[in-house]
This record gives C-alpha cells, structure tokens and sequence, in this order.
C-alpha cells in the first residue's frame, strides 16, 4: 500500500515483545486474522544451519555483553526469543540499519527470504520435535489505529512468523491489559506483563513468546534430593536442595570445567551444565564460551556412567537490551537521526528500547522455561571404558537448554545463587 510521510516516531518491539510507535497517519494495518494455515500445513524442513550457526554466534556474544551488566546475579535469558523478534523487525530495516541489524544477529551470510524462511522452518522444527516435550513459538503485531504500515512488512511477518496482526486504539487504558493478556496465555502465564503503558509516540508492539515444558528422560527422585552446602562466588556457603540421580549420560570434562547433558522426553532436548572445576570460575569459563568451542565441545560429549548433583532451582529475570545491543553494532537502529526501517513505514523511526523477561523452573520432573523479549522503537562415537564420573554442581555454574537435532540454543543461563 502506498504510504504518505510521517514525521518521526518511535517503535516498541519486543522479542517476545515488539512494540513500535508513531504518530497517526492513515489507516494502520488492520486487525487481521492469520494468513490460511498454508504454513501449518506445510511439513517440516531441514532448518537451514546458517541460521542456527548465527543464533549461537549472536546468543554468545549477547550473553556476553548481558553479562557485563548483571553478572554479579543470576542471568537467564532466551537467545532464540531474541533473535526472532529482532529478525521480525529486521524485515521493516533499510540501508545502513539494516546492514548493522544483520551485522549485530550475524546473519549477513542470509538473505531476508533466506532469513524468514529459515525462522519459519526452525519453528515447525521445534515445536514438533517432541510429543513429550511442549515448545511453542508465538508471534504477534499489534498496531495503532490510524497508522499505517508497509503492506510487505505485514505479510512477512504473517506468512513467515505466522504472526497474528490485530489493531488496537492505543489510548484506550485497556489496550496494555490486552497486550499482556497475550504475553501471560502464549506464555501459560509464567510471565503476565511486558507493557506497563503505551506513549503517545508508540505505534506498534511486535511480540515473540517462547515456552517450553520437558520431562526428564529420566526423573529425578524427590526423595533422594538433599539439603547441601552451595558455594557462592564470595566464598560464603547456603544450603539447598540438591537433586541427585545415578546413570548413564553425554559427558565430558577438561582441565577447565566438567559437563554433562541432562535429556527430556525422548533425547533430541537437553540440559546442558557446565560445572567451572574448583579452581577455576565461571568468569575464566565466560572467556572461553565462544560459537566455535562450542560446536567443539558438543562434539566431545560421549556416553559415560556416573553421578549428578544438581541444584533444583527456580528465577524469573528481566534486562533491557539496548545497551548490550549497542555493543554488538547495533546502535543505529537506536539512533532517532540514523535509525532507516523505511522498508517498515514511510515514518522516520528508531528503535527506543529492547526488553526481555524470562521464567525457570527445574526440579525433579523436569524444566519449565518461558521468555518474552520486548524491542521499543520510537517517533555418539566408539566408547572407551573410563570409570565413572562424579559431578556436585555445588557452585555456580552454567546452563543451556539445546534441542541436539538442530544445535538450537533456545535458552541460557548463569545460575550464581539458586532459589527453589
């Protein structure tokens, strides 16, 4: 659709959560239903590994940065959420915005029919991966009356994102409460507000949920979970419950760090903890977490017979990611002179800010996770026989949740000081 020019105005994206904002011009995007399910029909791809190569590259980096920040405290966070709504919003990006956005998520290797379509099908691919294992993807764009948008933005995100569009009268006192209402279903109400108010120079909210609920392969049982000493950062000790269990798993240790792989439902979805040894910590161990060792180590992992004490734990987090954004290149997209998402709206826009909020819960039966990510823009191999290992995660330690067919990270954390 043709649109006219608007002065400047913000958008509010959420990965998880997108929202973006303006100011009113003609007819917005109006409340569309999804597109026929032609995307739901169509059977599951091979995910493109250039996508996932960049999402591990970008969640790294990423954490990184978040890191610097809150590093003194627990950090759990869902590289996948983010990943998705900023590639959402990518598809509105034009010029040097665009190229710093693909710079930043490492994507400069994919085209945007490339791009979308990889997304596409690495959501058929997760959701599907497991009848055991519960992973929904669920996208959203919620636009302000009387603004209108680029037409091929809109489809993208239907067709791609399977995104539900719907149009909201942003000065309504009730719109943020309905917002929300999609965040806390999409999310089985482990996270129930992402938007507290809508400004005036806000016209869009794009939203990206991910949850996801597995069961143990194997369970843990509850009575053999056992208050112990947990070692924290500062030398101090607390005492909590520490799950324990006896087995075989996907092990592997170095001189650095001991790991194991923790499976749900039937084996393609893992717990990944890596336990720095005690002379080390997880500030050495962050030097170190790169894309490339990465793929190293998970090549490394082998089947061996051993023990695991785990903290049974239980967080929600939250984090504005501008600033760690910034710092992976991405900083034009924020600037309200710079900033081009002309493919988006013939309004000049920028992004104001980036959002994220996530739920974790493991204890003996499984995991359950959930993350939200708000961007606001404004105006197995031959065994050897070794003895059996022995792992008391019983310090701070790292984690990630790994679906193995695909290498897909869909969430990471740094578990400092455990609650349960």
């Amino acid at each position: 659709m043709e649109l006219r020019m608007l002065p400047r105005v913000g958008v509010v994206l959420i990965a998880a959560i997108v929202a973006l904002s303006s100011l009113g011009c003609s007819d917005a995007a109006k409340s569309t239903p999804s597109p026929p399910t032609v995307k739901q029909e169509r059977k599951s791809q091979q995910v493109n590994p250039k996508l996932v190569k960049a999402n591990t590259q970008f969640g790294f980096k990423l954490f990184s940065e978040i890191l610097k920040q809150d590093g003194q405290d627990n950090v759990f966070v869902s590289p996948s959420s983010v990943a998705i709504a900023l590639s959402m919003t990518y598809n509105g990006a034009s010029g040097e915005t665009q190229k710093a956005m693909a710079k930043a998520l490492q994507i400069q290797g994919l085209s945007l029919s490339e791009l979308n379509q990889a997304n596409a099908d690495l959501k058929t691919g997760l959701e599907n991966a497991d009848p055991s294992v519960q992973i929904a993807i669920a996208n959203s764009l919620w636009a302000r009356e009387g603004v209108s948008f680029n037409s091929g933005f809109i489809d993208r995100n239907q067709t791609f994102y399977n995104a539900n569009v719907k149009t909201l009268d942003f000065n309504s006192a009730a719109a943020p409460g309905e917002i929300n209402n999609w965040v806390k279903e999409s999310t089985r109400g482990r996270i129930s507000q992402i938007v507290e108010q809508i400004r005036s120079d806000q016209v869009m909210f794009l939203l990206n949920a991910v949850y996801f609920k597995g069961k143990w392969t194997d369970e843990f049982d509850k009575k053999q979970t056992k208050t112990r000493p947990f070692y924290l950062a500062d030398g101090t000790q607390k005492q909590h419950p520490l799950m324990q269990q006896k087995g075989k798993y996907r092990y592997y240790e170095n001189e650095q760090f001991q790991a194991v792989s923790l499976p749900y439902g039937s084996e393609q979805m893992s717990l990944y903890v890596f336990l720095p040894n005690e002379k080390s910590n997880l500030s050495t161990f962050y030097k170190t977490l790169t894309e490339k060792n990465w793929q190293t180590w998970m090549e490394q992992f082998s089947q061996r017979q051993g023990s695991i004490q785990i903290p049974r734990f239980k967080l929600s987090y939250d984090t504005e990611l501008k600033e760690a954004l910034s710092a992976l290149g991405m900083g034009v997209a924020f600037d309200r002179s710079k900033a081009n998402f002309s493919n988006l709206s013939n309004a000049t826009t920028n992004i104001d800010e980036v959002k994220h909020k996530t739920f974790v819960e493991v204890n003996e039966e499984g995991t359950e996770a959930a993350a939200v990510t708000s961007v606001g823009i404004t105006v197995t191999s031959v065994q050897v026989e070794t003895p059996p290992f022995e792992m008391v995660v019983n310090r701070p330690f790292f984690c990630a949740i790994r679906d193995n067919k695909t290498g897909e990270i869909l969430f990471m954390g740094s578990i400092v000081n455990p609650n349960s």
